[in-house]
């Protein structure tokens, strides 16, 4: 029987890991840095480095050229600005070339800018557009992919807003004003002025669009795709449902109408989102369009109602861009100050977000104040220890009130050998009698568990993490400790690559299995002998189940066990006094 459970344990667990690493694929961050080189060479497996130049539906299924008609000899306004840089083309109208100048892709220091909107050329086409649209049949002449705008400004910056016009030719001026901040919004003031001797009706839009099929990085614990507030209500999509649920005409695969609101398409840590005036009505749908090559995915908002522009007067509407990093102090400013929605729920803090952003703001404030996110952590986990401190003591003085009661249960065990059920039996009468209760060990890790998950997932999901620093070879928390034990953690000159992910065991992960080995020796000795054979596998088990985990989590639940096993040793050898002096050991509760 022992044999049996030993098997079946270990299968399990067996399970557990496998099935971690599919649903937490850690391959990304390989796929990646791949697609990065791909990226600065101009070339990708699919693509090739082209992009597809068969028509793209715009909202209200008007059709316009896609990317390839953007491209040629037009002119470009550069963006100069603090925290983002590169330019928009006055073909279009479209934001298609932004780098942040704080992020780079890799650790490298030579590792190239990460890229958020890239023009036609590139192998990842991304953009954002926005303008007109005219009712069915109208003949009206509008603004697209190919309108060469007018303008006499050179670069956009803080303390330079641009202004572009176009005439129609059919009595409609056109103009485009557009500001920047300091960080990475830009606010849009879209007019059109009627000189013809009728009234007209427009429908103004914006919308995001990419090019190509998004690598997706965060498994299922990070949110990357279509996403949406509206109604204050938010909505997150999959690049797979897009697809999926697309239907004709309009190749919509979601909508929602409402007042205000945004909508945009979120990667792990960057954002492209275009927000409404947030008086108007609007429309938001999630479109997917097939074509020859990887097919467009459309985020646009649009007004449900056209405006109404009389002969002789100018209308205007006001919208704003978003295209930066998700840091979350800042998109809580632009929640309050701006009054976006919801906007700071563009960070993924999951169903815990009432625990989860508590905890990031406070590691945020620390980090503040000891300049180190890796040491932060450790003065986190010390300050979750202490909050949890009571019950983890009630828990630790039932664990070692069982442990002075083991000699006494392994003599039932002895005098009932082969009579599992008297064993049992007798084991429960004694644990009641001396008020002992063998399942409060377990409490302590029941309340940790979402505590360990919600500091997971601020560690994988906020950009403030993001290859920050701990001390030695840990240069990035939110990823993998880098050593593995099959070169020995890089003394030997031997690349072990080719081996299974989840088996690269670093330095970190073994210092864990060692915490866990060391609480295991206090909390086994109420077990019986088939039990304990099961438990003796679980170092192994845990060490190479979260040893592809986050650096930081791992150095979190090695601090945590650390700190668990002096707290257990204490209340341990308080109660071991106890006895020597004659005391009584147990008492009841």
């Amino acid at each position: 029987m022992d044999i049996k459970r030993i098997i079946v344990a270990t299968s399990l667990s067996a399970a557990i890991v496998v099935g971690f690493d599919y649903f937490v694929p850690q391959h990304a961050k390989k796929d990646v840095e791949t697609q990065t080189t791909q990226q600065a060479q101009g070339t990708t497996p699919e693509a090739g480095g082209k992009v597809s130049a068969l028509p793209v539906a715009v909202p209200g299924g008007a059709p316009a050229n896609g990317p390839a008609a953007a491209a040629g000899p037009a002119g470009r306004i550069a963006i100069e600005g603090p925290d983002a840089t590169g330019s928009f083309s006055l073909r279009g109208a479209r934001f298609d070339n932004l780098v942040l100048t704080h992020y780079r892709e890799t650790l490298d220091k030579n590792s190239p800018l990460v890229r958020l909107l890239e023009n036609g050329d590139g192998p990842q086409p991304s953009f954002v557009e926005l303008g007109w649209q005219a009712p069915a049949g109208s003949s009206l002449r509008l603004p697209d992919a190919t309108t060469d705008w007018d303008s006499d400004d050179k670069a956009l910056s803080p303390d330079h807003p641009v202004t572009m016009q176009w005439d129609n030719g059919q009595g409609l001026i056109f103009r485009i004003e557009i500001k920047l901040d300091r960080r990475y919004l830009f606010a849009i003031t879209q007019s059109v002025q009627n000189q013809a001797g009728a009234p007209v009706s427009l429908t103004p839009f914006q919308r995001v669009e990419r090019d190509y099929k998004p690598l997706e990085t965060g498994g299922m614990i990070v949110q990357e795709g279509p996403l949406s507030v509206m109604n204050d209500r938010l909505d997150e999509e999959s690049y797979k449902t897009m697809r999926k649920g697309a239907t004709k005409p309009d190749n919509s695969a979601w909508s929602a109408d409402g007042v205000g609101g945004w909508a945009g398409i979120t990667d792990k840590y960057w954002l492209t989102a275009v927000i409404p005036d947030q008086k108007a009505a609007v429309s938001v749908h999630y479109r997917f369009v097939p074509n020859a090559k990887e097919g467009s995915y459309i985020v646009d908002t649009q007004s449900s109602q056209p405006i109404q522009i009389a002969p002789g007067s100018t209308v205007q509407t006001t919208s704003m861009v978003f295209a930066g990093a998700k840091e979350v102090n800042l998109l809580d400013q632009y929640t309050n100050d701006l009054h976006i929605p919801y906007f700071y729920k563009a960070v993924d803090f999951g169903w815990f977000a009432f625990l989860t952003r508590p905890m990031f703001h406070v590691l945020h404030w620390l980090y503040d104040k000891v300049g180190n996110f890796g040491i932060a952590l450790l003065i986190m986990t010390l300050i979750i220890k202490l909050i949890l401190y009571p019950l983890a003591t009630k828990s630790f003085a039932s664990m070692a009130r069982m442990r002075t009661l083991s000699p006494r249960i392994q003599a039932i065990r002895e005098h009932n050998k082969g009579d599992q059920l008297a064993q049992n039996q007798q084991i429960m009468a004694l644990y009641k009698e001396e008020g002992v209760n063998p399942a409060g060990g377990c409490l302590p890790l029941l309340v940790q568990a979402p505590v360990a998950f919600c500091l997971y997932k601020v560690l994988n999901i906020t950009i403030e993490m993001r290859h920050a620093p701990f001390y030695g070879w840990i240069r990035d928390l939110s990823a993998p400790d880098p050593t593995t034990i099959f070169n020995l953690f890089g003394l030997l000159p031997f690349n072990p690559s080719f081996m299974p992910e989840m088996l690269h065991v670093g330095i970190w992960p073994i210092l864990f299995g060692i915490t866990i080995w060391l609480m295991q020796r206090q909390s086994m000795v109420s077990m019986d002998p088939a039990q304990q054979k099961i438990m003796q596998f679980m170092p192994v088990i845990y060490t190479i189940f979260l040893g592809r985990l986050s650096a930081g989590i791992v150095i979190y639940y090695t601090w945590n066990n650390i700190l668990s096993y002096a707290q257990q040793k204490l209340i341990q050898v308080q109660i071991d006094s106890k006895v020597k002096k004659g005391g009584k050991a147990v008492s009841k509760s």
